[in-house]
């Protein structure tokens, strides 16, 4: 680089032969006193050494020489002011170049070095030349570092030391010496060529934004150095970190040409930080949707706080994505659960609701609760502790009444939990090694359409996705792996969870969860789950199974379809009502079990594929299709596929209606299910009555309550043999237990029928 050549610019002051009126003996501003008729200064036409120059007698402490002419200083541009002197008589003088800074508004910019290094003249007549070389930048080599303040400067020379002494000074020149600092060709401006200190205590920020400014194309170099920015900071051009940076928390640092993860890492010395800091711009600034991880390893010593970084977004709608990388849990106290036991009164006309609770300041948001009467999977949602009260995320099964509650706070990788309402967040091809130490993703109390696709998430150490409100309405969690950390625990000791959801809408499809507790808490309705594939199991024998997917609303209107279910319950119960006992509302109904494979390995006899557990009583099936699915036993029997769960109440089989379970696969499995049932009867003696029995066929212990069709096989005969052409007439639910249907003829008869009977009305 060199100005003079590129830009035209003259830099050189006049010769002294040309007129000493442009010639100052004071520091060169405009009205200031030339050497034009001074008595102590004369220009001398033919020096031997010098040819023309100024010969200038001492006479003043400090003897300055400026030229008036106004030498432009520029960013990035590196000036080098010289002068050949030599003694001539008298006292040798010290000579040292000079200038006088001036800033755009025509001041005298103060504070900075304007005297260059001094050197002694130490004989008659011997030629010395001095030199120095300003600039804007702190750079080694670099006499007079002006920043950017200074726009042009009076240049020249000081004489010191003595008075008397006559000395002789060859034209001075000014020459751009910048290629001694920066490459031949370059293509990036570096941010301490722009008034950059470096030190990590001057905010640097200025500087950053000129380089920025001075681009126009090229790339910026942050060389080696901490740089303070003190407040939000948005670049434009490519830039290159060799040096780091120091910014408040709140301070946003937007790179729109270098948005990725690598350089933010690079820009803090830090990945946590750079994470962090590149997230947070991923929030405030548009022109970038993803935060491309570059297939970089984030190490997550900590929660990732996500409204601590945007503490200013309450509600966020944009789509947003985090891609292409890995974060990986690094153990330590910050991932400790915070655990809370308090009193407080719950009241069902308030369902989610706490009041009155104890030490309501040690409970965090996010909190999940449990105790007596409190259901799987409820978090707080909301704490006004001035009020003394929690909002939950689900109501209590328990009824109203004032108990002691656990509140246990789960740590996440990325928390979400302080961000009131977030759309479109996803997260694509990214694997989270937690580590047996950290959960994965809380999401936030509302929101829709968050994604998780094409990644991993491995050994969770409590949850992997946590809803503690409806963010994840519309939820899709696509082609991922998850695999708990216990999964050498028994199944029924395991207390880890994969998922969880309070609202609707949700797919979950092509997945693949590994032995948790429980793989799937699901309330709400409108659900997808197909194609996945969870195991449950362990290596026990005659194991204990437990639920893998469980649903918590009555109405669900869910389709399960094409999935693997291994070794696990698909568990239907209605433990967040807070009345949990038929009113008027829809009972257990709009699910559908289609097209799924179900295995069991070493598991207990008494084992079922699925169970309804009312929590109250009164209610019934009202709509519940399982048909076409295959079921397994491997390694022992199984009992039978289907059961209702007691624990709290049982079904009203009299209002049983529109089931179907037919066309499915049973291996290994002693009592086979199906409604309606298809059966044929024989009755060997003449009877007028027969009493069939189909109870054990049908699902879930129901009664004998249709029957669709009765044909003969062949001849209904009297007891001497004679054909009976009448139709018998029917009647359902006999018996004890109403299991039983009884054929009634007109006369004793004998002979086969086939008979298709229904456990419930058909619609």
């Amino acid at each position: 680089m060199n100005k003079a050549i590129t830009d035209g610019l003259v830099l050189t002051p006049p010769a002294f032969e040309l007129g000493l009126d442009v010639w100052s003996s004071e520091d060169g501003t405009v009205g200031s006193n030339s050497y034009d008729g001074a008595p102590n200064a004369a220009l001398v036409a033919a020096d031997q050494d010098f040819g023309s120059c100024l010969e200038l007698v001492k006479t003043s402490t400090t003897q300055k020489l400026r030229a008036m002419a106004e030498t432009p200083i520029l960013p990035g541009c590196y000036l080098r002011v010289s002068a050949r002197v030599k003694a001539i008589s008298g006292n040798l003088p010290s000579v040292a170049i000079a200038g006088y800074a001036m800033s755009a508004a025509n001041a005298h910019v103060s504070g900075l070095i304007e005297v260059g290094p001094s050197v002694a003249l130490g004989s008659y007549g011997k030629v010395v030349t001095v030199s120095a070389i300003i600039g804007t930048g702190t750079r080694g080599g670099v006499d007079m570092a002006w920043g950017r303040t200074p726009v042009y400067g009076h240049f020249g020379l000081n004489l010191t030391g003595a008075n008397g002494g006559v000395v002789r000074i060859d034209d001075i020149e000014i020459e751009d010496v910048t290629e001694a600092f920066l490459r031949d060709m370059m293509d990036w401006v570096d941010v301490r060529d722009f008034g950059a200190a470096g030190d990590g205590i001057t905010d640097d920020k200025a500087a950053f934004e000129a380089a920025d400014d001075a681009a126009a194309g090229r790339s910026i170099l942050v060389s080696a150095g901490s740089y303070l920015i003190g407040s939000s900071l948005t670049l434009a051009a490519p830039i290159r970190f060799e040096g780091t940076l120091v910014m408040p928390t709140d301070a946003k640092l937007s790179l729109l040409a270098s948005y990725d993860f690598p350089t933010y890492a690079d820009a803090f010395g830090d990945e946590l930080t750079g994470f962090k800091k590149a997230l947070q711009a991923l929030f405030t600034y548009t022109d970038h949707n993803t935060l491309d991880l570059k297939g970089r390893r984030v190490e997550v010593s900590e929660p990732i706080d996500v409204s601590a970084l945007a503490p200013d977004v309450s509600t966020f709608s944009n789509r947003r994505v985090i891609a292409n990388g890995q974060f990986n849990a690094i153990a330590g106290a910050a991932w400790d659960n915070t655990v809370a036991t308090s009193q407080a009164t719950y009241s069902t006309s308030q369902p989610t609701t706490l009041t009155a609770v104890a030490n309501i300041a040690n409970i965090p948001v996010g909190a999940r609760i449990s105790g007596t009467g409190v259901g799987r999977e409820v978090y707080v949602r909301a704490v006004n502790v001035g009020a003394s009260s929690l909002t939950l995320s689900q109501p209590l099964y328990g009824g109203s009444g004032t108990r002691t509650f656990t509140f246990t706070r789960y740590k996440y990788i990325l928390d979400f939990s302080g961000i009131a309402q977030l759309d479109r967040f996803h997260i694509e091809n990214v694997e989270f090694l937690c580590n047996f130490a950290a959960s994965c993703i809380m999401l936030p109390p509302n929101g829709q359409m968050f994604q998780l696709r094409d990644s991993y998430v491995t050994h969770p150490k409590d949850r992997a996705i946590t809803s503690i409100g409806r963010g994840c309405q519309d939820l899709l969690v696509d082609g991922c792996q998850f695999l708990s950390s216990e999964m050498q625990v028994p199944a029924q000791d395991r207390t880890s969870i994969a998922l969880n959801v309070n609202a609707n809408d949700v797919k979950i499809r092509s997945n693949r969860f590994v032995r948790f507790g429980h793989t799937m808490v699901m309330d709400g309705s409108g659900h997808l789950i197909v194609g996945n594939h969870w195991f449950q199991g362990d290596d026990e024998t005659n194991g204990v199974r437990v639920a893998g997917l469980v649903l918590t609303q009555t109405n669900v209107q869910t389709a399960v379809t094409g999935n693997y279910i291994d070794n696990s319950v698909i568990e239907w119960t209605n433990e967040y009502s807070p009345d949990p006992n038929y009113g008027s509302e829809y009972s257990f109904g709009g699910l559908t079990v289609t097209g799924n494979t179900f295995i069991s390995m070493n598991s207990a006899p008494w084992f079922t594929w699925f169970s309804i557990k009312p929590y109250g009583t009164g209610h019934y099936i009202q709509g519940l299709n399982i048909s076409c699915n295959v079921f397994k036993a491997v390694n022992g029997m199984i009992d039978r596929p289907d059961k209702v769960d007691t624990t709290f109440a049982d079904l009203d089989y009299s209002r049983m209606r529109n089931i179907l379970m037919e066309g499915n696969i049973f291996n290994g499995v002693t009592q086979l299910v199906t409604n309606p049932v298809f059966l044929q009867y024989d009755q060997a003696s003449a009877q007028s009555v027969w009493l069939i029995d189909p109870g054990a066929y049908l699902p879930f212990n129901g009664w004998a309550r249709n029957v669709e069709s009765v044909v003969a096989e062949g001849m209904i005969t009297n007891a001497t043999g004679a054909r009976v052409s009448e139709m018998p007439y029917f009647s359902v639910e006999q018996g004890a237990t109403k299991k039983q249907v009884s054929l009634n003829w007109s006369q004793a008869a004998k002979g086969r029928v086939h008979i298709r009977v229904r456990m419930d009305n058909p619609n």
